[in-house]
């Protein structure tokens, strides 16, 4: 078995287009075998993409585990002043984010391997990350903890994670490294979390 959070370089290949509406903007990501929820926007980054609301005070996000890119290029679609990363582990993610970038018309905007921070050397104003919860709590704390060094002052980060799947161990989790975590929206399940450095 093959899960999305690892680099599996031998899967099949057979790209599909997933259309999607952010508030007013239509959409369309590329998404393939190997990836997170690859038929269609999963319900949680759709909770969180809701909760948004970026100032013209903020300048730069980094989307944490994009997978094929909805987070990224969504937020970056409704607010294009953003300079946005995206990070994955997974290189076929990877491609698939940088041929979704393609497929939407944006700039200032880019999609790279690191696992977690690994590679990450600038600091932003937002981070936001719809965690791989199934490659153990580990990686999720280490997403949690090492935002906070990746993040400007006054930076956000903000996740989703379900409650049967660590939402209040998450939110704990916040509160030791940033000192806050307040619930944003609880919808199905669902937590949208948020600390503010």
């Amino acid at each position: 078995m093959t899960h999305y959070y690892t680099n599996n370089v031998d899967l099949k290949s057979q790209e599909i287009r997933i259309p999607f509406t952010y508030r007013k903007h239509q959409m369309t990501f590329v998404s393939d075998f190997g990836v997170f929820s690859k038929e269609r926007v999963d319900y949680g980054s759709r909770v969180l993409l809701e909760c948004m609301n970026i100032t013209k005070e903020q300048n730069s996000l980094l989307d944490v585990g994009c997978g094929y890119g909805t987070l990224g290029i969504s937020l970056k679609k409704e607010y294009p002043w953003l300079h946005v990363d995206m990070i994955d582990v997974n290189e076929r993610a990877v491609h698939l984010a940088n041929e979704s970038i393609l497929c939407n018309d944006v700039e200032n905007i880019c999609a790279y391997v690191s696992h977690i921070y690994e590679n990450v050397t600038d600091s932003f104003d937002v981070i936001v990350s719809n965690p791989p919860i199934r490659a153990g709590k580990k990686v999720v704390f280490e997403i949690l903890e090492k935002a906070y060094d990746h993040l400007n002052g006054h930076g956000e980060l903000i996740v989703v994670i379900q409650k049967k799947q660590g939402a209040p161990s998450a939110k704990k989790k916040m509160e030791e490294v940033f000192g806050n975590c307040e619930i944003l929206k609880r919808d199905k399940g669902y937590f949208i979390l948020k600390a503010v450095k």
